[in-house]
Parts: structure tokens; C-alpha cells; sequence
């Protein structure tokens, strides 16, 4: 028995895919097939129940689990007693939200270069429920997203709120206006498309408050939403710290609202049976570059282009 032995079938069991433990483990489903077998061979019993679409565990299977979980966790343990400075390498896939792409990815991936070299990043952007539900399928290592999570398969480390605020045209609202209740359900809005973090904190702030709102467009584009609302188009509820220049340059008006818009907690996520060592040090340096403030150059001209 090997410990890569022990860590394809531990991957297997628990992303519930040989092909989604292949890439995991960076070998062909081929090779890990044949490590699962070997392994087999070696405790004589069969391990995953083979006959149905989907490779299940078997007894033996469920009995070995915790125990491999434990193996690993001890490997990983040996591995960082001996390196007081260890270098990842690999593949790293990992999802962000278009406002985290837009504000600090950049200071990310740079300093993941400097320290860590070897190790490549794949990022994917998209909306925060559908990045959560890659994370619990396993084709994630980890994510950014908007409020914790409640499944209980994923741990969750806040690295920063973010505040929100109303957005319009110019001449839509009196600029020295706080929004009341009557006000919004005047006004059309427009919101993340269904899949939103943001989208579904709003929809309980609404429903606590028992806004009835006019929603005209729905979009998984934060930039498009800039340019909708600048257009007129309606009302939407954005980032304070990354609107500011389009607020400065006049191009929008910040609104504040009776009662205020939540403030969403960022968190990064992963799976809670995850325990590599490489997520507490990325965890690390997202929490160090995480400013969610627009970068020096994007401004309206870079909305309207």
C-alpha cells in the first residue's frame, strides 16, 4: 500500500468522480483507476461497488474513508514540520466573483508568482451560488464568494465586507434624497442575474421589508450594470468603494436608503474535507491583497467602450 494509493481513492470517495480525482490528483483516470485497484488488491476487498452508473463505496469502502482521511492528514502534517517555507506547485482552479476579477485578481495572481512559482492558476469567473456548487462538486479548490455559505460541506473564512449603496442617472432622483420604501417601488431596478450572492441577500433584505420592487433587467454582468444604469435605465445597488469614480466624475449618483442595504460579507470557501495544506496559504494571501476598491484608470470611459 502507497500513500498515493490511499489519496486516489480517498479522492475518489469523496468528489464522488474518478475523472474529477484524476485531475486532483494530476495523473490519467487510467493511472488512478489503477492505483484504486492496487489498493484494492492489497486489503482484498473491493472499495467502490462498480456495477451502476456512478462507482459507489462499498462496506469496505466506507471503513477505509475516515482512516485515509487520517493517512493524509498526517502526510501533510510531516510535510509542513519539515518545510518552514514550502513552495506550492500544481494546478490551482479557483472561482471569483466579476467585482474580485476586476479589483484585486491582479494583486493576487502577482504575488502568487512571486512566491510560488510553479504553481498555476485558473481562474473562473462567475456568479457566487454557481461557484459554490463547483466548490461541493470538487471542480473547484476554492472560491470568493458573498455571504457564507449554509451547506455544511463547505468551510468558509471571511476576508472582508463590502458595503452597497443605490445607484442612478443624474436627474433620475433629487440628488440630496435618502430612498425610502415608496421611493424604490417607484423606481424599476436592476440586479444580478438569478445566481447572485448579492442578488439573494437583497431579495431577503426586500422580503424582511416587504418591498415589492420593479425589476426591469437582470444581469451576470457588474459592468453592464454600470452601463444600465448610467443609460437610465433604473435604479441598482452597488459597491460604494468600487463606484467611487464614476460617483467623483458625476457619471452616477450614490443614494443612501432608509433602511440602509446589507452589507454583504466576502468569504473564501472550500470544501469542509479539504484539509491540503495549500488552501490556509492561499487563504493567506487573498486576505492580504483583498481591497474590493476600483484600480487607479477605470473610470466611465471604461464602462461605455
Amino acid at each position: 500500500m502507497t500513500l498515493k494509493q490511499l489519496e486516489a481513492f480517498y479522492l475518489a470517495a469523496t468528489l464522488g468522480s474518478f475523472a474529477l480525482a484524476a485531475q486532483r490528483a494530476y495523473v490519467t483516470q487510467s493511472s488512478l483507476s489503477k492505483r484504486i485497484a492496487e489498493l484494492e488488491a492489497w486489503v482484498g476487498a473491493e472499495l467502490f461497488d462498480r456495477s451502476g452508473k456512478r462507482a459507489q463505496l462499498t462496506e469496505a469502502g466506507q471503513r477505509l474513508l475516515p482512516v485515509a482521511a487520517r493517512m493524509l492528514e498526517l502526510k501533510e502534517g510531516i510535510r509542513d514540520a519539515l518545510n518552514s517555507s514550502p513552495t506550492l506547485t500544481g494546478t490551482c482552479r479557483f472561482g471569483i466573483s466579476e467585482l474580485g476579477a476586476l479589483t484585486w485578481l491582479p494583486r493576487f495572481v502577482a504575488r502568487v508568482r512571486t512566491e510560488h512559482p510553479q504553481l498555476v492558476l485558473q481562474p473562473l469567473v462567475d456568479l457566487g451560488r454557481r461557484l459554490e456548487r463547483q466548490v461541493v462538486r470538487g471542480e473547484l479548490d476554492f472560491a470568493i464568494i458573498p455571504i457564507p455559505p449554509e451547506n455544511p460541506q463547505i468551510a468558509a473564512h471571511g476576508i472582508g465586507d463590502v458595503h452597497f449603496t443605490w445607484m442612478a442617472a443624474p436627474g433620475r432622483v433629487d440628488p440630496e434624497s435618502v430612498l425610502t420604501a415608496e421611493d424604490l417601488s417607484r423606481h424599476p431596478v436592476i440586479t444580478m442575474s438569478e445566481g447572485s450572492g448579492v442578488t439573494q441577500a437583497f431579495d431577503v433584505w426586500a422580503a424582511g421589508l416587504g418591498l415589492h420592487m420593479q425589476r426591469t433587467v437582470a444581469s451576470n454582468s457588474l459592468m453592464a450594470i454600470i452601463g444600465l444604469t448610467m443609460a437610465d435605465v433604473g435604479l441598482s445597488f452597488l459597491p460604494v468603494d468600487f463606484m467611487r469614480p464614476w460617483v467623483e466624475s458625476g457619471a452616477l449618483l450614490a443614494l443612501p436608503s432608509d433602511p440602509p442595504l446589507p452589507t454583504m460579507r466576502y468569504c473564501f470557501v472550500h470544501r469542509a474535507d479539504d484539509h491540503r495544506a495549500m488552501l490556509p496559504m492561499l487563504l493567506q494571501c487573498v486576505s492580504e491583497v483583498a481591497q474590493f476598491s476600483a484600480p487607479a484608470g477605470l473610470s466611465r470611459k471604461t464602462t461605455m467602450t
